[in-house]
Parts: structure tokens; C-alpha cells; sequence
């Protein structure tokens, strides 16, 4: 009797999943990774020659010229700056974009759509390529860099939080419909309420980002930090670049342990 049920037992368990997909998930993965070495012509041959160079351009970089920071300082608070505008005039521009992008609020297609697929051009355009476009179109100078962040922040912060807004709970704003609340009223007592620790927590990793994109925007006279990349890099003097990299590593961390701790406590 005891036998029975053991056999019972074994027929009715469910039989392990196969390793097939497993073995072959990881050969597609190989042969992407080995297709993607063959066409950038990137080897472990010429990775291994260049380090004898990656070594040279290390010992010039140190130490550090530390009587650089007096100079570059205010560089990086511009570039603090142009980080934080363009994540605001962004943040502000994503907001009226999102409500238009979430199904469940505008719930027309060909209103949702258009305005995700304009979303989807934006974040097609590097920041960096936007930073160069708008440097064509107002000079050098830090505005251009404060437009092409708050375009790169448009794209982010209004993806983030439309897909946000996709997910809240809809009783409140079904219950507002049926009581013939003005859609404004439903978007102001109903979904806001809802949105509102996501949207600073997306607005606050964008500023993160957007510190470290400045830094590079000089790169193409877009002001900041970046335009002292470009000379020292240009004069050969590592040992400044060594010191501006210092001071944008230390402006990041910090930057991101604060914003770190405020996302925390929003959600």
C-alpha cells in the first residue's frame, strides 16, 4: 500500500524543467558577443598591447596638480548649476507630456501615441549631440548646455513617470468620475496624490544624471567643467585632467548619497 502511494506521489509531482533553453540561451548569448567582437574588430590581442600606454598615461596623471582646484572650481558650480536648471525647466515640461502619454489618462490613442512616439525622438538624440546643436543655434556659453539637459530630462522624466501613471490604483479617480468631477479635479485630487513621491524620485536620478552629462558638455562649448577637459586633454596635462576628475568624482558622490537618501524616504 505504502509502495503505491510513493508511486502515486512520484507520477503526480511535476517533472523538472529541461536545461535546454538554459544551454541554449547561453550559446546565442556567445555567439552575439563573439559576432559583435568580430565586426568592431575589438580583440583581447590589441586590449593587452594598449596596456603598457594605459600605464604611461596613469603615471603622468600623478599625483594630482591639487593647486588646479582653485581655478576649476567655479567651472563645476556652473556646471552644478546647468545640471539643476535643466533638470527643473525638464521636469516642469515632462509634466503635462506624461498625462498626455498615460493611456489610462488621456485613454485616446491618437492622443497617447503622437505624443510617445515625439517622446521616443527625443530620447533618441544624445545630449551631447543636442549640447553641439544648440551650440550652433545660440553660441558657446552655458545655455545651450541648460536646453540640450533639459531636453535630455524632458524625454526621461516624462517616460518614467507615464509608465508610473499607468500603474496607480484607479478606484479614486473612477469614484471622482461617477461623483462628475472636472478632469483637472481628477488630476489634481486624484492622481497627483498618487504620482507625486515617484515623479521627485525620477526628478532627482535625473539630476544625478544630468551632473555627470555637464561635465562633458564643454566637450562642444557648451560651458562648465567640460571645457577644461577639452584644454588640458588638448595640452597633454594629465595631471590636471587627474585633478578635474577628482573634483567631478567627489561632486557625483556626493550628490548621489543625498539624492540617494531623499528617494528613501519619498517611497
Amino acid at each position: 500500500m505504502k509502495a503505491q502511494v510513493e508511486s502515486s506521489q512520484q507520477t503526480l509531482r511535476p517533472k523538472a524543467p529541461g536545461k535546454i533553453k538554459h544551454y541554449f540561451t547561453v550559446a546565442i548569448v556567445i555567439l552575439l558577443l563573439w559576432g559583435s567582437a568580430v565586426q568592431t574588430e575589438a580583440t583581447f590581442g590589441e586590449l593587452i598591447q594598449g596596456l603598457p600606454n594605459m600605464l604611461d598615461l596613469l603615471k603622468e596623471m600623478l599625483p594630482p596638480k591639487w593647486g588646479y582646484l582653485s581655478k576649476i572650481w567655479s567651472a563645476m558650480l556652473e556646471t552644478i548649476r546647468m545640471a539643476l536648471l535643466g533638470t527643473t525647466f525638464g521636469a516642469i515640461m515632462a509634466v503635462p507630456i506624461a498625462l498626455l502619454s498615460a493611456s489610462n489618462i488621456a485613454r485616446h490613442k491618437w492622443i497617447y501615441y503622437p505624443v510617445r512616439f515625439i517622446l521616443n525622438l527625443i530620447r533618441t538624440i544624445p545630449d551631447l549631440l543636442l549640447a553641439a546643436l544648440f551650440v550652433a543655434i545660440f553660441g558657446l556659453g552655458a545655455l545651450p548646455g541648460i536646453l540640450a539637459l533639459a531636453f535630455f530630462s524632458l524625454g526621461v522624466i516624462a517616460k518614467l513617470t507615464y509608465e508610473a501613471l499607468e500603474t496607480i490604483d484607479p478606484g479614486p479617480l473612477e469614484a471622482m468620475t461617477a461623483a462628475g468631477a472636472h478632469p483637472l479635479q481628477i488630476i489634481k485630487f486624484g492622481v497627483v496624490p498618487q504620482i507625486k513621491p515617484h515623479f521627485i524620485s525620477f526628478l532627482l536620478y535625473t539630476f544625478e544624471i544630468n551632473v555627470r552629462a555637464a561635465a562633458v558638455l564643454g566637450l562642444v562649448g557648451a560651458g562648465g567643467i567640460g571645457h577644461y577637459y577639452e584644454v588640458t586633454l588638448g595640452f597633454l596635462e594629465y595631471d590636471k585632467t587627474c585633478m578635474i576628475i577628482i573634483v567631478t568624482l567627489a561632486v557625483v558622490l556626493a550628490i548621489d548619497y543625498i539624492s540617494s537618501k531623499l528617494r528613501e524616504k519619498l517611497l
